[in-house]
């Protein structure tokens, strides 16, 4: 073909469809002209969007409804969408990192253990919070923090930078309390025993003297909890999430590793060889729900145990709420001890002391003021004025000025969901049928916040808590932030220590061997995670001696 003809065709079919196109784009914005004039209210919707969707996780144990009320309250009342992750708390952390993994960040982000917040900041999830935006836009709560102890806030910092608003539970100054099986004791002619001798008699008594009365040898002393206080006989805690450092000779050690631990396992061996530790103690008490349920304790499987908080061993009578009349009456059996009464209602409990050793220590698990962080994911600050509205949010749900509405942001509306006392000054009560639902505030909502100090500390439960001399003899974890060295190495060294005391406890080594699982722990990374707990502890010791 001639060339030149060639081009001349080229040019002819360019040409065509550009007109082609030219029209058919003429007749496309004719028809969205037509479409727009015709649908006003599409651009109406699209003015009075609210300007921020907000992703916020929180405490769940039920899933939060797309259109729950206090949810729409909020977001109506700042202009918001937002958009609850519901996750798990039983599986909270798995469920987080596997959205994560996703490429998914939550705007508001709940990290529910400490020591996981240098773990998110150094995976590129969270988000700096600027201390003087932090001071505007959430004062409420700086104040409750700085008024109760403003080293909290540095808690938060990762090298000077502010990552993690720290959630400060008061009530945590209870520790786990030692319970009692009080029928077992009563038929078997015992006192709650004081002393690690006095225990081991009582233990051996619920094995092998049918307190139950069925004639079969099928109940046990204790389980996997109830080896704390056994530890705490010797100054330490074991069995427990984290590894847990304790103060000694001005400096910080892991108390698995403590010497004294050999003593203590010694005891443990020759128990689950005489058969008065729950050979199934190996995989917990808990078989499932919720999580603070001792089912081995409920089953009548075993007579004692340090398992849960306070508050999941209330009993009927032990203090006194208001009911839906407004009349004061007398609480009611609460998870553990509801549960035991629905399968045994002459079942009874009794708290006791952690036991005393050889030496004088004594103590059970305690849990850390510093419960958890708030953070801010990564993406959030990618909006201008959204962390903002964020941190606006926050404090008005967790530390309002005003108490009514407090009260309204925890557990709904008044009127509806609850009322204020008309015989108790500052006093409310649940309305029905709200007072008979479990994690009612879930489904409604609400108690999106965090809490702060200054709430939730001296009620009539805690009143109670207090009498039965729970903030003695805590074993608390000195540790309170992590360090690079903890967050490389503590989940094989956490897998190393359980292994190393449940093949011993089980005699499955000797307990010589004891001495060969410090040396394998330190040399897997505990020197250096040592090392570098006592490096912020110096640290703090230093800040505490300037002030």
């Amino acid at each position: 073909m001639n060339l030149n003809l060639s081009r001349a065709l080229c040019l002819l079919i360019t040409t065509v469809i550009v007109v082609i196109c030219m029209s058919g784009c003429t007749v496309l914005g004719e028809q969205r002209a037509q479409m727009q004039q015709h649908n006003p209210a599409d651009e109406s919707e699209k003015d009075t969007e609210p300007p921020y969707t907000i992703s916020w996780t929180m405490h769940q144990n039920t899933p939060v409804p797309e259109d729950a009320e206090m949810t729409t309250y909020i977001e109506d009342l700042f202009d918001v969408n937002l958009e609850m992750w519901n996750l798990e708390n039983r599986r909270y952390e798995d469920l987080l990192d596997l959205k994560l993994a996703q490429g998914n960040i939550p705007d508001l982000l709940r990290i529910r253990q400490p020591h996981d917040l240098l773990k998110y900041q150094m995976q590129g999830v969270l988000a700096e919070i600027p201390e003087d935006v932090l001071e505007k836009h959430a004062p409420n709560i700086v104040k409750r923090i700085r008024d109760y102890d403003s080293r909290y806030l540095e808690y938060g910092k990762i090298n000077g930078t502010l990552y993690g608003i720290p959630v400060i539970n008061q009530t945590n100054i209870y520790r786990t309390p030692v319970v009692y099986r009080e029928d077992w004791l009563e038929k078997l002619g015992l006192d709650v025993p004081r002393t690690l001798e006095e225990f081991e008699a009582v233990m051996y008594a619920f094995a092998k003297g049918d307190p139950d009365g069925n004639g079969k040898q099928d109940t046990y002393g204790l389980s996997k909890e109830g080896m704390n206080v056994v530890f705490g006989a010797f100054g330490q805690s074991v069995f427990t999430e984290q590894l847990y450092f304790n103060q000694k000779n001005n400096r910080l050690v892991i108390g698995a590793l403590e010497p004294e631990m050999k003593k203590a396992l010694g005891y443990l061996q020759k128990w689950y060889q005489d058969g008065i530790i729950d050979p199934e103690f190996i995989t917990g008490e808990n078989k499932g729900g919720y999580k603070h349920l001792s089912h081995a304790f409920i089953n009548s499987r075993i007579g004692m145990t340090s398992m849960g908080n306070y508050y999941h061993w209330t009993q009927d009578g032990d203090y006194s709420v208001l009911n839906e009349k407004d009349e004061e009456i007398s609480v009611e059996a609460l998870f553990n001890v509801h549960e035991l009464l629905q399968k045994n209602a002459t079942a009874g409990v009794e708290f006791g002391p952690p036991v005393t050793g050889p030496d004088g220590l004594s103590g059970s698990k305690g849990y850390n003021l510093l419960m958890s962080f708030i953070t801010i994911g990564a993406d959030a600050v990618n909006e201008p004025g959204k962390l903002e509205k964020i941190l606006e949010i926050l404090d008005y749900v967790s530390a309002n000025s005003d108490p009514a509405e407090q009260i309204k942001m925890e557990y709904g509306l008044p009127g509806k969901h609850w009322d204020w006392s008309a015989v108790s000054e500052g006093e409310f009560h649940i309305l029905p049928p709200y007072n008979r639902m479990e994690n009612y505030t879930n489904m409604i909502g609400s108690s999106i916040g965090m809490t702060v100090p200054g709430t939730s500390s001296s009620g009539k439960r805690e009143q109670w808590a207090a009498s039965e001399e729970l903030t003695e003899n805590g074993i608390y974890n000195h540790l309170e932030v992590a360090t690079p060295a903890l967050i490389q190495y503590s989940s094989e060294l956490i897998h190393m220590r359980d292994r190393a005391y449940i093949s011993i406890i089980t005699g499955d080594q000797p307990i010589e061997s004891f001495d060969t699982f410090v040396e394998e722990f330190m040399e897997a990374g505990g020197q250096q995670v040592l090392t570098e707990a006592n490096e912020w502890y110096n640290g703090q010791m230093e800040k505490s001696s300037k002030k």
